[in-house]
């Protein structure tokens, strides 16, 4: 059995995350005391424990602890069975948070997987948008074989969420290391700028041409689909997500939400700075994308490799737990001002 002390490294949800998806993976029981320690709350809250419990159902596994703040859990995984899945978070936590849980599951499942999640938040604060995981993150999974794709049913915002999402996963029989060494030219930054029942003050427009304005004034060209959303009359709200194309093999993202006396001109203006600070620095994968393709780098079998501008807490963190609970090895070191990451199974 993995006993995993949650008050180590970041002391966050993340260490609940990968430790939940690494015991599926590895088919090993896990214990999970001083959950999320760290953090002003912690146990289990909604979306962590509706991500558990998701986890829990993919692979046919009991848990014990598995309640609304619980700072402890044990889960006992059986067989990871994919099929078609149901969850619903209730509030206006993060759906994303709970996919990037679940993906490592059903990446390594023989079967197709199909999961639905409804009331949650699609596009909430210290998360990644939606759109980020559409347009970054599955794009980088692509490149190692994984084969993936999310639907938005609903966007959903603070504070009452009711977003939908659906994600579907086939089985993957050619996976491969993702190996990203070369930034290359940056061509143009493209993104997508959404609001939810706001066509009317103009939220997307106005966070998409201050991100446009600011990116111009420093050289780069950019193409910002606006999508004036009216799928949740529920929750108003807005985000933008930019990310960099290049002739080389960078994959980088930046996103930002819209809040109650937050301009739109200031959500549009942050996402670009942003991607901006991103592209300044030509890595090949902005600091975000690094800590979550950790848990694909520990499980395909290859040496997979690429350059980040910042160690984040995050990163370090999954690299523990990748090390401690799959036997992965990992290699950082400094080369020209970033950060080059290697890792192997």
């Amino acid at each position: 059995m993995f006993e995993i002390d949650g008050s180590l490294k970041s002391g966050s949800g993340t260490i609940l995350r990968l430790a939940v998806a690494f015991s599926a993976i590895a088919g090993e029981q896990v214990r999970i005391c001083n959950i999320r320690q760290n953090r002003p709350q912690p146990g289990l809250k909604p979306q962590h424990l509706e991500a558990v419990l998701t986890a829990a159902k993919l692979c046919n596994a009991e848990t014990t602890g598995a309640t609304l703040n619980s700072r402890e859990l044990q889960i006992n995984p059986r067989r990871i069975i994919g099929g078609n899945i149901e969850a619903q978070i209730g509030t206006a936590g993060n759906i994303p948070m709970l996919l990037l849980t679940i993906l490592p599951i059903c990446a390594m499942s023989e079967d197709p997987v199909r999961i639905h999640v409804t009331k949650g938040g699609t596009d909430t604060s210290n998360a990644p948008t939606i759109n980020y995981l559409i347009n970054i993150m599955l794009r980088a999974l692509d490149k190692m074989g994984i084969v993936a794709s999310i639907s938005v049913g609903k966007y959903g915002y603070y504070p009452k969420g009711m977003g939908e999402v659906t994600l579907t996963v086939k089985p993957a029989s050619h996976k491969k290391p993702i190996r990203l060494q070369n930034f290359g030219v940056t061509r143009t930054v493209r993104g997508v700028s959404t609001c939810t029942y706001l066509a009317d003050k103009r939220v997307a427009e106005r966070q998409a041409y201050a991100a446009q304005e600011y990116l111009l004034a420093r050289g780069l060209a950019s193409d910002i689909k606006i999508v004036n959303d009216t799928s949740n009359p529920m929750q108003k709200g807005s985000s933008i997500v930019l990310w960099a194309e290049t002739n080389g093999d960078a994959i980088l993202g930046a996103d930002s939400i819209g809040e109650i006396g937050k301009p739109s001109e200031k959500v549009g203006r942050e996402a670009a700075e942003g991607i901006f600070s991103e592209i300044s620095a030509k890595p090949t994968v902005d600091v975000h994308l690094a800590d979550m393709l950790i848990p694909y780098v520990a499980l395909i079998e290859g040496t997979s490799l690429f350059f980040t501008r910042r160690i984040s807490d995050h990163l370090e963190t999954n690299i523990w737990l990748a090390e401690r609970m799959l036997g992965a090895h990992f290699n950082i070191m400094k080369e020209n001002g970033l950060f080059r990451v290697e890792g192997s199974n």
